[in-house]
């Protein structure tokens, strides 16, 4: 099988998989973090399992990059300074400020979860900076660039507030939940995804590409679910949880 029949399939897989995993996770739960319950194999520790998880989607890009896309100007040299602002934090940085109490992660979702890092990271580095995929330096001043580029980075700053605001909670409530009530967190339940989604639709934005919106519907297929999933949980634990805080989507959903 050639190079573009692979990349064509693993863009269909991400598509696909995108899809099946609203199906699932809408009726039920990922059951890692708050949600993690029995029934579902050996597990391990979470900082272990977030570091490994998230390698392939940090380094398949980077090389990639190196072999198909160095040389071929700033703007491909700029899309991967932003995946890599995010997945830098995400790999070396995150998984070490989990609190102590962070439940630990399933074996079969971090086998899953590698998968489609193995799969994102491939869609991205060879869609992005193969041979013959050239945007010329223009790019980086373009109404999509420029757009993206604005939405993306509001959106990691939005995510990194609101897991601080909840990393602070848990570490002040000896690893229980409580309600959260800074930033975003007084309109949405789970502004860390809003944020996430923001930033991987922003990216689709500012690379215009198949493999970024392939990560953006990707994204908001995982993300909504378990928003909404999140919400209810707040709700049925909290009595006084604040009933006019939506979701996901300030004063939507």
């Amino acid at each position: 099988m050639s190079a573009e029949r692979v990349y064509t399939a693993v863009l269909a897989t991400i598509f696909l998989c995108g899809a099946g995993s609203f199906a699932v996770l809408w009726f039920t739960s990922a059951p890692y973090g708050r949600h993690l319950r029995t029934g579902w194999g050996p597990v391990l520790p979470a900082r272990r399992a977030w570091i490994l998880m998230e390698q392939p989607a940090f380094w398949i890009p980077s090389v990639l990059f190196v072999v198909n896309g160095a040389g071929q100007g700033p703007a491909p040299l700029a899309f991967l300074l932003f995946w890599l602002l995010h997945y830098g934090q995400r790999t070396f940085l995150y998984p070490f400020l989990l609190p102590a109490a962070t439940r630990p992660f399933p074996l079969v979702v971090f086998l899953l979860g590698t998968l489609f890092n193995t799969l994102i990271g491939y869609a991205i580095g060879y869609g992005l900076f193969r041979s013959g995929v050239l945007y010329p330096a223009a790019w980086l001043v373009s109404p999509a660039f420029l757009c993206g580029s604005a939405l993306f980075l509001a959106g990691f700053a939005v995510n990194i507030h609101s897991d601080a605001v909840l990393r602070r909670l848990r570490n002040t409530s000896g690893g229980g939940y409580r309600i959260p009530g800074n930033g975003l967190h007084r309109l949405v339940s789970c502004p860390n995804y809003l944020g996430e989604i923001a930033e991987w639709t922003g990216f689709a934005v500012l690379t215009w590409s198949l493999p970024g919106r392939a990560f953006a519907f990707f994204t908001v297929c995982n993300l909504a679910p378990r928003a909404a999933a999140n919400h209810r949980g707040y709700q049925e634990h909290f009595p006084d949880y604040p009933p006019d805080r939506k979701a996901l989507l300030p004063f939507l959903w």
